[in-house]
């Protein structure tokens, strides 16, 4: 029975309100000395709120989390341009890591643009860092607190029905972010005509993809590579 791997009065409930604290004071403990260090208005204290709430509000990955990011730092913040939205995703796409560490370009960026008072460079450092720790600190969280009840949720009918509508706002979101982005990139530097070499290259992906003769990676690093012979033609 699954209902027999949490039996009553097993302590389960005060294990997760110790989890509870000890990572609200994880996240609360800096974000005090980032307060008191650079001030509740400066974009590292920005950074630090805005990428907490970017971590607890979206699902589904990586993909979720940079259309949210991209949408916000585009547009109300005016950290970064699409352009330089796009740079990051490319960059997480082909060096090793998790995709989730665009978010820590993003950091980088925005608070290399805005140093107030410190060096480009390590106020850049200080947003990467600010940025990389909120976004794992509340998975880390998460997923101390739910790990011992995965066997009795798992077939719950009514958590799996919230999935299925979680999975499908997740497609919609991640279609958003293809959208953007890749409008981007079609037309052109500077948002000129559209770019033939681009859509060209962007076809042939999807044939090859379509019918899994090449690999995701492979596929990444041989459209990095014809981009870069592209560049480099006269």
């Amino acid at each position: 029975d699954a209902g027999a791997l949490i039996p009553p009065g097993s302590g389960r409930a005060g294990r997760a309100v110790r989890v509870a604290l000890v990572g609200l004071a994880l996240w609360l403990i800096p974000y005090l000395a980032l307060l008191a260090w650079r001030g509740a208005e400066s974009v590292h204290a920005t950074e630090y709120r805005f990428f907490t709430q970017a971590a607890l509000v979206t699902f589904g990955g990586a993909y979720a989390v940079l259309a949210y990011v991209t949408q916000a730092a585009t547009g109300p913040l005016g950290w970064l341009t699409h352009a330089q939205a796009l740079d990051g995703l490319a960059l997480a796409e082909t060096t090793p890591g998790p995709l989730i560490m665009v978010v820590q370009f993003v950091g980088f960026v925005a608070a290399w643009g805005r140093p107030e008072g410190l060096d480009p460079t390590t106020s850049g450092v200080v947003g990467a860092l600010v940025t990389t720790w909120v976004t794992f600190l509340p998975s880390l969280v998460f997923v101390l607190l739910g790990a011992p009840h995965i066997e009795v949720l798992r077939g719950n009918r009514l958590l799996d029905g919230a999935l299925t509508g979680v999975t499908a706002a997740v497609v919609g979101v991640i279609l958003y972010l293809a959208v953007l982005l890749g409008g981007t990139t079609l037309r052109g530097a500077g948002g000129g005509p559209p770019d033939g070499f681009a859509i060209a290259l962007m076809g042939i992906a999807f044939i090859v993809l379509a019918r899994d003769q090449v690999s995701v990676p492979v596929l990444v690093l041989a459209g990095g590579l014809a981009g870069l012979l592209r560049s480099l033609l006269p």
